[in-house]
């Protein structure tokens, strides 16, 4: 086979690699809603919506702007979901709420057990903390 040859079938099989990795994803990968910490989410809805339910309101919370925004805010650290329905019953969300910690213009200074976050912007100063977050700092460094 001359190598012209061989890169050929090396391109064809890379591209049906990436196909079949593609395919093997779930059909909800990449789906939901991610609020960072401290943040807050403003959600359009395709119509009105008559009722609002979050799983867990110690992760998030869903408050209405109007018949047709919401504003979800991280209350904590997890994954949860809202649901939203219109006054019929039928959904008009059903998606599931991660709260992360940003990270983007934070930094985490370790010290043994003690751990301090540091908000960047642009001078490094120690950030605010919810009780969330004090909770998950605490349990990881205890896991330590």
């Amino acid at each position: 086979m001359r190598l012209g040859s061989i890169a050929k079938v090396m391109s064809k099989a890379t591209v049906l690699a990436a196909s079949l990795a593609c395919l093997s994803l779930p059909a909800n990968a990449g789906s939901g809603i991610e609020v960072e910490m401290n943040q807050a989410k403003i959600v359009k809805l395709a119509r009105a919506a008559d009722t609002i339910v979050v799983g867990n309101p110690q992760i998030a919370d869903a408050a209405v702007q109007d018949a047709s925004t919401i504003v979800l805010t991280a209350r904590g650290f997890g994954v949860t979901n809202l649901v939203v329905l219109d006054a019929d019953g039928n959904a008009i969300v059903d998606a599931q709420i991660t709260v992360i910690r940003q990270t983007a213009s934070s930094v985490r200074v370790y010290r043994r057990a003690e751990v301090q976050t540091l908000s960047c912007t642009p001078y490094c100063e120690s950030s605010y903390k919810t009780d969330a977050e004090r909770t998950s700092e605490a349990e990881m460094s205890t896991s330590q």
